[in-house]
């Protein structure tokens, strides 16, 4: 079975390649936290939570930019199998594009920029770019 955040970033990555409008992500609150971030940063249109059946999704409007997505690329850093965790002096170390970090922290899911800023660290998600 594959980790649900990847699943969630290759979803996005497919909806890209193909010019879709809109992906859909079953819901959970760290994947709702990932995406309003993606909003946030300007890497989503918006995001409207779903209902289908009994199941709660999350429909992410995708953003181009002259025909191409905004996202360039999705990484994902930490794994089920591998815990990548950095402090605050680690964080420009693990970034290799010039894009954002998402990092799991005691405060919540938070941006790299916010993570140095507060000085937090924790597990580090993904990097988009």
């Amino acid at each position: 079975m594959t980790d649900p955040i990847t699943d969630m970033l290759n979803r996005i990555r497919n909806g890209q390649a193909v010019s879709r409008e809109t992906v859909d992500v079953p819901f959970s609150k760290i994947k709702g936290e990932i995406a309003r971030l993606l909003e946030e940063e300007g890497y989503l249109k918006k995001i409207d939570l779903k209902r289908q059946k009994n199941k709660k999704l999350l429909r992410l409007f995708l953003k181009y930019k002259d025909d191409k997505g905004v996202i360039a690329g999705l990484r994902k850093i930490s794994k089920p199998g591998q815990r990548i965790y950095a402090g605050v002096k680690d964080l420009n170390k693990l970034k290799k594009k010039s894009g954002i970090l998402i990092i799991s922290s005691s405060k919540g899911i938070i941006t790299d920029r916010k993570a140095k800023k507060e000085s937090l660290s924790g597990e580090i998600i993904c990097e988009v770019w």
